[in-house]
C-alpha cells in the first residue's frame, strides 16, 4: 500500500555495514538437512492454518498464542515470547518472539509475518476453507500461503535454531502479527510502530511480498526479491436520486447511472509507468518468456504506449498488468431500499493499487474523468494511503540471497520486483525499517489464489521455502 518512484539502487552501502557478514563463513557451514523436523514443521503449519482468523472469527490472538505454546516448549523464556495486544481488540493479538545473538552492538534482524486472514465462505469452496488438506501435490487452506505459510516457516526456523544451540551473532525477531487484510479495523504493525517500536526494531526486516515463478512444466525460472509496494487505497463512487415509484421508472437511476460508470472505468487504462525496479523485472522476465511475451514486454520498455503489447502482457499475467500501471477495480455494490421503490442512492468501493510517486488524488481526478458523469461523485474511502521511498538492495542482501538459492536452485536467477498488493511492510518503511519481500515460496502463473476460493500451494514449494529460509536467515544472522 504504499510507495515512491525514487529509484532503487542495486550496488549500495546502506546494507554494507548492517550486514557485514562474511559470505565464506556463510558458505563453511553445512547445508540445512531439507527433512530435518519435516513432521514437526507439518504439524505446527497444520495448527496454525487451522486457526480461523479472519476478522469476523477473530482469532488472531488464538494463532499467536498457540505459536508462543510452540516457541515455549523448545525453550525460548516466557520473557522472550511476548504477546501484544492491541487495547480494544482481544482477539486481534499478535506475537513478537526475540533470539538473542551474541553480539548486543548489532541491530536485530525481524521476520515479520501476518497470522490473519481473509474471510471464506465455506459453501463456495471445495474443501472446508479451515482444514488444511494435501491433495495432488498441493496443500489446501484459507491462509496456506497468505501469510500463514511464511508464518509457520519463521516460526518452526526459531525452533530449530534453540533445538541446535545455534548462537547467531546478530539477535533475531520474529513477530506474527493481525490485521494485515484489514488495516483500516486494527493492524498490530501500524499499533507496534507508534507504540512499542522497542519490540520490533531492526536493521531490516523480511516480509511477505515476493515470491518465486514457475514455468508450466513446474521448472523454477525466477526467484523474486521485492523492495518497496504500490499505494493500497479505496475510493467511493457514489449516486444520489430523489427516487419515486418503481411503477414510474425514470429514464435512469442511481443504480443505472452508477452502473453505467463502472462499464466506463472497467474500460479504462490507467497510462503504463516504469521504474528501475520494474524495467529490471521485465528485463529479465524477457529474457525466459515465450517469444510473443518477450517481444511485447521490450516493446512496452521502448514504447509505453503500445496498447497491442500492453494486451499481450495482460493477457498473458494480471500481475504483469498490475506492474505496469496503477488499476483500479469496483470491488462491492450497494444500491435502493426497497424492491417497489426507485433507488435513491447506489454505491460501489473501487479498489485502486496506485503505482509509486503517483499521487492520491492524481487518482481520484483520473476516475472521475473515466466514468464521465458528474452525477457519479468520487471520493476516497478508509484510511489515505501513503507512499514510502523503496529501500535499497544492498549488495550484501543480493549476494547472501542468491549463494543460498544456488544450492537449492541451481542457475535460478534472483530478480528484483515491486509488489502489486499492499503488506505491512508500508508501516516499517515509513518507520525508516527497510523491509524486503523474500519468501522462496514458488508459484506457478496461476499463483496461490490468495483472497480467492481454493487457496494453495505446492506442498514442495513450502517444504523448498522452508529450507530457502531457515538458511537465508541464518546467514543474515552471522558477522
Amino acid at each position: 500500500m504504499k510507495r515512491h518512484a525514487t529509484p532503487i539502487l542495486f550496488a549500495s552501502v546502506l546494507l554494507a555495514t548492517a550486514l557485514a557478514a562474511p559470505l565464506a563463513n556463510a558458505a563453511a557451514k553445512p547445508a540445512a538437512d531439507a527433512a530435518a523436523g519435516e513432521t514437526a514443521f507439518r504439524s505446527l503449519y497444520k495448527e496454525l492454518v487451522e486457526v480461523e482468523s479472519t476478522l469476523s472469527a477473530g482469532k488472531c490472538t488464538e494463532a499467536a498464542a498457540a505459536m508462543r505454546t510452540r516457541l515455549l516448549a523448545a525453550g525460548f523464556p516466557a520473557a522472550d515470547a511476548e504477546m501484544v495486544d492491541v487495547p480494544g481488540h482481544p482477539n486481534d493479538g499478535g506475537l513478537v518472539a526475540v533470539y538473542r545473538g551474541k553480539n548486543l552492538a548489532l541491530k536485530p534482524l525481524l521476520l515479520l509475518a501476518h497470522v490473519d486472514v481473509v474471510e471464506a465462505n465455506r459453501a463456495d469452496w471445495e474443501r472446508d476453507p479451515f482444514k488444511l488438506v494435501e491433495e495432488d501435490g498441493f496443500f489446501y487452506a484459507r491462509g496456506a500461503s497468505d501469510d500463514k505459510a511464511m508464518a509457520a516457516i519463521f516460526t518452526d526456523t526459531f525452533i530449530r535454531f534453540r533445538q541446535q544451540g545455534y548462537q547467531p551473532q546478530r539477535t533475531l525477531k520474529l513477530a506474527l502479527t493481525c490485521g494485515e487484510e484489514t488495516p483500516d479495523d486494527t493492524n498490530t504493525v501500524k499499533w507496534l510502530v507508534a507504540n512499542r517500536r522497542d519490540l520490533i526494531d531492526a536493521v531490516f526486516a523480511l516480509n511477505e511480498g515476493a515470491g518465486g515463478e514457475l514455468d508450466a512444466s513446474g521448472k523454477p525460472v525466477a526467484l523474486q526479491i521485492q523492495a518497496g509496494e504500490k499505494t493500497y487505497q479505496n475510493f467511493q463512487l457514489e449516486v444520489t436520486d430523489g427516487g419515486g415509484h418503481s411503477s414510474r421508472p425514470k429514464q435512469s437511476t442511481a443504480i443505472s447511472v452508477l452502473a453505467q460508470g463502472l462499464v466506463k472505468l472497467t474500460a479504462y487504462r490507467f497510462p503504463v509507468t516504469l521504474n528501475s525496479t520494474t524495467r529490471a523485472y521485465f528485463t529479465a522476465q524477457a529474457s525466459t518468456a515465450p517469444a510473443e511475451v518477450a517481444g511485447a514486454m521490450r516493446e512496452v520498455m521502448a514504447r509505453p504506449d503500445n496498447l497491442a503489447a500492453q494486451d499481450i502482457i495482460w493477457n498473458a499475467s494480471p500481475g504483469w498488468n498490475s506492474m505496469l500501471r496503477t488499476t483500479c477495480v469496483a470491488t462491492q455494490l450497494s444500491g435502493g431500499h426497497a424492491p417497489n421503490a426507485l433507488p435513491q442512492r447506489a454505491r460501489a468501493n473501487v479498489n485502486c493499487r496506485v503505482f509509486p510517486g503517483v499521487a492520491i488524488e492524481d487518482v481520484r481526478q483520473q476516475l472521475v474523468a473515466a466514468v464521465g458523469d458528474t452525477r457519479v461523485v468520487v471520493t476516497t474511502a478508509g484510511d489515505l494511503g501513503f507512499t514510502t521511498v523503496p529501500p535499497v538492495i544492498g549488495e550484501d542482501l543480493l549476494a547472501t540471497v542468491r549463494q543460498v538459492a544456488a544450492g537449492i536452485w541451481p542457475g535460478v536467477p534472483v530478480v528484483p520486483t515491486m509488489s502489486t498488493g499492499a503488506t505491512d511492510g508500508r508501516f516499517l518503511n515509513a518507520a525508516g525499517i527497510p523491509t524486503y519481500g523474500l519468501s522462496g515460496l514458488f508459484h506457478d502463473a496461476e499463483g496461490p489464489r490468495a483472497h480467492g476460493l481454493n487457496e494453495r500451494i505446492r506442498v514442495k514449494s513450502l517444504l523448498d521455502g522452508r529450507v530457502f529460509l531457515y538458511e537465508t536467515v541464518r546467514a543474515l544472522s552471522e558477522k
